[in-house]
């Protein structure tokens, strides 16, 4: 027969050990949560600057959207029913960043936009969607895509971050919309005679190359 004291010894610690098993259960599933919370805030916070395909305005995702509001002036919402060009602007304010400019069209009291301009760094806005009218290249409004293109000085020449954009823009551009590079690349100076943009006006070879490295770009992209 075995001794009492060791039968209710054994009992004992049999109970004992559930609060440790119940105390190890809840540890564990309260790290799992917090892992599971972390791992879900982290992903968010991710996929906090991807935009949704809806919002990216049917742009590249090297493109930052910051569409100006529709005032019936900058932004008239107007359809654009067909395209035929892409207008090269300089915005005729040396060193103004891209973001200065897209707020400038943002104004109440502002009569002009562009779809995009390209900034000193390279960075790219859009600003008015590629389906809607912007207001920056007169009678060629209508079936014309524009980019307003930011200088550090008077002589309105672009840095090389600024310059590589405007290709690979304009290439992407002439490719979305079926585009020839030697006929529907344009500058605003050939449309109204305006010295804009101002370097490429006054340095013809150098708008033939600006042409001739987007054709590159298409055809090695």
């Amino acid at each position: 027969m075995e001794n009492p004291t060791t039968q209710t010894g054994g009992a004992f610690n049999k109970k004992s050990r559930l609060p440790s098993l119940y105390i190890r259960a809840f540890v564990l599933f309260a790290v799992t949560a917090a892992v599971i919370l972390a791992l879900t805030f982290a992903a968010k916070s991710m996929l906090s600057g991807i935009k949704p395909a809806y919002e990216r305005q049917g742009v590249p995702s090297y493109v930052d959207v910051q569409l100006i509001k529709k005032d019936g002036h900058a932004r008239t919402g107007e359809a654009l029913t067909d395209v035929k060009y892409i207008v090269i602007h300089y915005v005729g304010n040396p060193g103004t960043s891209a973001q200065n400019n897209r707020n400038y069209f943002n104004n109440r009291e502002t009569k002009v936009s562009a779809h995009f301009v390209v900034g000193l760094e390279g960075e790219i806005i859009l600003c008015v969607p590629i389906t809607e009218k912007a207001q920056a290249s007169n009678e060629r409004n209508a079936d014309s895509i524009s980019i307003e293109v930011c200088h550090e000085d008077e002589s309105g020449k672009f840095n090389e971050a600024t310059y590589n954009s405007l290709v690979k823009l304009t290439a992407w551009l002439c490719e979305h919309f079926d585009l020839e590079v030697e006929e529907s690349v344009i500058r605003h100076y050939d449309v109204t005679g305006k010295l804009c943009p101002l370097y490429y006006v006054e340095h013809e070879d150098e708008w033939l190359r600006f042409k001739e490295d987007v054709v590159f770009l298409m055809r090695n992209s």
